[in-house]
């Protein structure tokens, strides 16, 4: 009877419980920083195609629609909807989620680009206040951001 008393490799069994509770919450870290990142790799691709219809406008709605295409395939996304209503353009795009994990599913991020402001059809875009781009209006040029040399 006294050796069922005995507790002598009992910390053996708690080591190997909190080493697989510890190999359980590294692979689901992992699992949703992998998420995160393929949220923000879709973001990006949304912009940066929001940006492209926009810019090619000129040449066609297919054509330009044709341009997120482009970018969505060279940042490993899919492009799921592009739509343009007069100059604005929605971007809708997908990225997988690659895990270790068997759990799949999609990041999705949507992205508009369009002129600001008089009945744009994002009411949530912030536009910069009047006075700070009348200055520019009237000395012929619009500020653009530094791209570098």
């Amino acid at each position: 009877m006294s050796a069922l008393r005995d507790d002598r490799g009992s910390a053996t069994i708690v080591g190997c419980f909190l080493m697989a509770a510890l190999v359980v919450v590294t692979a689901t870290l992992v699992h949703i920083g992998s998420a995160v990142a393929s949220r923000h790799r879709a973001q990006a691709a949304a912009d940066l195609a929001a940006l492209a219809v926009a810019v090619a406008l000129d040449r066609g709605s297919d054509r330009a629609c044709g341009q997120a295409e482009r970018i969505a395939a060279r940042m490993r996304v899919r492009v799921r909807e592009c739509s343009i209503d007069g100059w604005d353009t929605v971007v809708e795009v997908a990225a997988e989620v690659t895990s270790a994990l068997p759990a799949k599913g999609e990041a999705v991020a949507i992205a508009r680009a369009g002129p600001a402001g008089q009945g744009s059809s994002a009411s949530a875009v912030r536009t910069a206040p009047s006075s700070a781009i009348a200055p520019a209006l009237s000395s012929g040029s619009l500020p653009l951001p530094h791209l570098g040399e």
